[in-house]
């Protein structure tokens, strides 16, 4: 029993040390290094959670009395877990999420259950039991209270490390003074803790806004199963979207509907109502083309619905020619007269309306 509960204290501590480093590097977590070590150390975790259990380390039964000194460290075990799988890569996110707020909810029961919790943690603990998702250390919709919770809690936390600093000081007097490594564990707890609920806050807020998403997300259900079967019908019945491929066209299919310089290849009708379409084929009053789409360009140009050519016609005034000296005077003296008279006549000059 002595060995295993070595061998579980060496192998938390490697745990412990492997997370302090990643924590600490500059190495971008989306390397494969990084996240190979991240697992690595994950897996160390895991893995003290199976001696911890196997070892009825903790009881139900017992209080915060009955657990060894050397013991106490381990209650801390479900918060490095998962603070440190805060740093991994899933591709499913809301499950990723879940398995963090999974640790700490039972890092935080077994904290309930021992008493450790002070009486402000307490309140939040069981505000946070009675709603998780809509958990909140402050009202997401009031900028300043929630600030100054966060300057409240910064200070409360900078307090925290002073005192496990402190107590932290000299590790060779813990061995030999029981009640000076408890008080050191104790800090630890009261430390984790305040974390804990800060990371809470967090998840709560993305766990609802992948909620949101995920139900706006449209499912591929039977009411599309049924909408694409339906086209798929249609599609046999020979409509197709593609205008050289219409009911009633003699056209080679999947042949083009124009040239290359956009010249028509054969007739088309244009419409945007495909069921009244396909009813109508076979109905005695139903309308073919009358005419071609050049026929038709003909007689727009004919009744002078199209313009073609520059000039004033199209609203573009003509080019002048550089080398016509002429046309080239004529328009710099209409410049020059037009300048003249507006500096003799300035906007509004002629306004005599309001005048005394």
């Amino acid at each position: 029993m002595n060995q295993q509960a070595n061998t579980l204290q060496g192998l938390f501590s490697s745990a412990k040390a492997q997370k302090k480093s990643l924590e600490t590097s500059s190495e971008p977590i989306n390397t494969p290094q990084f996240q190979d070590s991240l697992n690595d150390a994950i897996s160390k975790f895991e893995q003290c959670q199976q001696r911890v259990a196997q070892l009825s380390l903790f009881s139900p039964n017992e209080s915060v009395e009955d657990i060894t000194t050397g013991n106490l460290q381990y209650l801390t075990l479900d918060y490095h877990l998962a603070d440190i799988l805060q740093r991994s890569y899933s591709a499913d996110r809301l499950k990723s999420l879940q398995r963090i707020q999974a640790a700490y909810e039972k890092y935080m029961e077994n904290l309930d259950h021992y008493g450790l919790l002070s009486q402000t943690d307490k309140k939040l603990y069981e505000r946070y039991s009675n709603n998780p998702k809509e958990f909140s250390l402050a009202p997401l919709n009031d900028a300043a209270s929630r600030r100054e919770v966060k300057v409240t809690r910064f200070r409360e936390e900078k307090d925290l490390k002073q005192k496990l600093e402190y107590l932290s000081q000299n590790r060779s007097a813990l061995q030999n003074d029981d009640e000076l490594a408890r008080k050191l564990y104790f800090a630890e707890i009261g430390l984790y803790t305040h974390q804990t609920f800060q990371a809470l806050d967090l998840l709560s807020q993305e766990l609802s806004i992948l909620s949101l998403m995920a139900a706006a997300t449209p499912s591929r259900g039977p009411a599309v199963e049924n909408d694409a079967r339906r086209r798929r019908e249609q599609d046999k019945s020979g409509y197709s979207e593609r205008l050289d491929t219409g009911p009633g066209q003699r056209v080679r299919q999947g042949g083009p509907l124009l040239t290359k310089s956009g010249v028509p290849l054969q007739p088309f009708v244009l419409t945007n109502k495909r069921t009244e379409l396909q009813k109508g084929v076979f109905r005695s009053g139903h309308n073919l083309p009358t005419m071609s789409i050049d026929e038709y360009l003909e007689e727009e140009k004919r009744r002078g619905g199209i313009i073609e050519g520059g000039g004033e016609a199209s609203g573009q005034p003509p080019e002048i020619d550089e080398d016509d000296i002429e046309k080239a005077d004529e328009e710099t003296m209409k410049a020059r007269e037009w300048d003249e008279f507006t500096e003799e006549n300035p906007r509004g000059s002629g306004n005599t309306l309001n005048r005394g």
